[in-house]
């Protein structure tokens, strides 16, 4: 599975602050829908819901809130830099500012845990969220989203 697939250029945005987690989710479906064509009321009910079960906010900056769609044909992202961080209940308590949210169909099991996985790898990469975190334009953040990762020299 490579970025591309889950993610499109309009699926990406920049907003300068959102004022809580529950309005980030609102931003989230709303991105979801314009997007992905995903009925908003129900990613933000979703991803609510996952939510209760424990925070998405993974550390050092960033959350990968995530989940399960009814009637959705493929795993999908979208992509938020937020330029004012917010409280995300991170297991580090470090503020948010780089949010990655994954919706899957209901009955996604191996393609949802491995978009998850692609993503998380991703994003645990200082060099990958330095990059995001100095570009503010939504098309340079896909490029960098979905740039072949680099390989390390031996």
């Amino acid at each position: 599975m490579k970025f591309a697939q889950l993610i499109k250029p309009t699926a990406v945005k920049v907003i300068s602050a959102a004022s809580s987690k529950k309005r980030l989710m609102y931003d989230l479906a709303d991105l979801a829908r314009s997007a992905h064509g995903i009925h908003a009321p129900t990613a933000v009910e979703a991803l609510m819901e996952r939510e209760s079960l424990g925070p998405t906010g993974v550390g050092h900056g960033v959350a990968l809130p995530h989940a399960r769609i009814p009637n959705l044909a493929d795993v999908v992202g979208v992509f938020i830099l937020l330029e004012k961080p917010i409280d995300f209940e991170a297991v580090d308590r470090q503020p948010v500012d780089v949010i990655f949210a994954l919706f899957a169909p209901e009955e996604a099991g191996v393609e949802h845990l491995k978009a998850l996985a692609l993503v998380s790898r991703t994003l645990r990469e200082d060099s990958v969220c330095a990059k995001l975190r100095a570009n503010h334009d939504p098309s340079t953040l896909y490029t960098i989203l979905t740039e072949p990762p680099t390989s390390k020299a031996a």
